[in-house]
């Protein structure tokens, strides 16, 4: 089923509070190139060229309701180390109010991710035991933070997020606390007990997690029927079962399910995607919204984010995109600002990208093959054009032929052209890394991917770079030359 929701107010979400509780995390990419296998083993050698840090588990669930423009609190237990200082700059600088209780007798939980074109080589985890987070002087604190803010702040839906790390070995006492103060609870599961989440409003686990708990469920019939056994035991309201690419299924403690598709168009990477689910989930619990629009609302956000690389979020312009409220694309000619803003909704619509530059002083038949068979390797392309002062740099003194702006126009005439925009530095390297496309391309006068200025942000972000052939006997300086010569 795919539900139709009627406009929703976002300007709602920036006057709601939420508190998230649970197993905080930092998440590491290495990304470098492979060329060679190792002379000591059997092993690639990555050549590390950039490394992203960025919050995960119940931190990365924090920036997911942050990102939607609601104020967030985090309660997480973290070492004294440096890992934990990071973490707690990247969820501060991201606009949430970070409450992490340290203690030296335990590490920071991070996960290192060593990637080489945009493919995992190895994944290091280290990870303190259950028994290090369960230690009853971190939740005795964990316990005094959490009714501290609960008393103090006006909070309006609690989301524990468990990973089963340990940081929520007493979530029924914190779930009874919150209900207390008639604040609805969203659980985001690992563990198999569920009646350490009993009273819970809102419970969250995948199809793995669910059937784990209930068993084999041949149809969708038996799935809700489980369901709801699962439910009543628990004294839970209602079950949202994200089922990855069958998409997701309302369970309510009566009644029938409600099964919606998965809205996806292209899944390139489902880390961070149920805590995506949780963050607009827990704000939609917070507004008191309809279920079922709840959980369309959602289904969406996870269409979104998992058309991205790594742990993510999705933003309110995104979600604003997906649910049909953003502005229209304005394509041609673009000012660099004007260009991001239409990016992200082109993004957020989950179209790929295709980034592609050069002089372009007098087009041929050899550049339009070339602009046809980019258009081809996706749904939109940006060709970025030097600047008149930038050519005569690279070309003489003689160049261009034809000015910045008219060269711009030419361009933007053609059908396989999206954006143009114009640059002045002598690569396009800044501009590449302000608007990262999933496809660099460039012409086949290019031997070595390695050699394309911006292949390695591209690729750390996991996209692809590609080299196209010339069309012979095809180039602007060959056709200068002509002419001078007919002279």
């Amino acid at each position: 089923m795919n539900i139709l929701i009627d406009t929703v107010d976002f300007s709602v979400f920036a006057q709601k509070t939420i508190l998230v509780v649970g197993d905080v995390m930092l998440d590491r990419y290495w990304h470098g190139v492979t060329s060679r296998i190792s002379p000591e083993a059997p092993v690639p050698v990555v050549e590390l060229n950039s490394v992203v840090e960025r919050p995960g588990g119940a931190a990365n669930v924090a920036l997911g309701v942050a990102a939607l423009g609601t104020k967030v609190h985090l309660i997480g237990i973290s070492g004294q180390d440096e890992a934990s200082r990071i973490l707690e700059a990247l969820v501060t600088e991201a606009g949430v109010v970070q409450h992490l209780i340290t203690s030296k007798n335990i590490s920071t939980i991070t996960k290192l991710r060593i990637l080489s074109h945009g493919q995992q080589v190895i994944r290091l985890d280290n990870e303190p035991s259950y028994e290090h987070f369960s230690e009853e002087t971190l939740q005795s604190a964990l316990k005094t933070t959490f009714d501290a803010l609960l008393h103090s702040e006006n909070i309006d839906a609690v989301i524990l997020s468990d990973y089963g790390k340990g940081t929520l070995k007493h979530s029924k006492i914190l779930i009874e606390k919150a209900r207390a103060y008639n604040i609805p609870v969203l659980v985001d599961p690992k563990s198999t007990d569920f009646n350490q989440y009993r009273g819970a409003t809102l419970i969250t686990p995948n199809f793995k997690e669910f059937e784990a708990v209930v068993g084999k469920t041949a149809t969708e019939i038996a799935m809700v029927e489980k369901g709801q056994a699962l439910i009543q035991k628990h004294e839970i309201s209602v079950l949202v079962l994200t089922r990855s690419e069958r998409g997701m299924s309302v369970i309510p403690a009566k009644g029938e399910g409600v099964h919606l598709r998965a809205l996806a168009r292209g899944v390139h990477d489902v880390t961070g995607a149920g805590d995506t689910v949780a963050a607009v989930l827990g704000i939609a619990l917070a507004m008191r919204m309809d279920l079922i629009r709840a959980a369309t609302l959602a289904n969406r956000a996870a269409g979104i984010v998992v058309g991205k690389i790594g742990t993510a979020s999705v933003t309110l312009q995104e979600l604003q995109v997906a649910l049909g409220e953003a502005e229209l694309l304005t394509l041609g000619v673009l000012s660099e600002e004007a260009l991001l803003a239409d990016l992200r909704i082109s993004k957020a619509r989950g179209e790929r990208i295709v980034f592609t530059n050069g002089c372009f002083d007098i087009l041929h038949s050899g550049h339009v093959m070339y602009l046809e068979q980019a258009k081809r390797l996706g749904d939109r392309v940006i060709v970025a054009v030097n600047t008149d002062a930038s050519v005569s740099e690279l070309k003489g003194p003689k160049r261009p032929i034809n000015t910045l702006e008219n060269r711009m126009a030419v361009l933007a005439g053609l059908k396989s052209v999206d954006w143009v925009v114009p640059f002045s530095e002598a690569t396009p390297e800044r501009l590449i890394k302000r608007l990262t496309p999933h496809v660099l391309v460039k012409g086949g006068d290019y031997t070595n991917v390695e050699e394309i200025v911006g292949a390695d942000h591209v690729l750390a972000a996991g996209g692809s770079v590609k080299i196209l052939g010339l069309k012979t006997g095809c180039s602007t300086t060959g056709i200068v030359e002509t002419i001078l010569c007919s002279d």
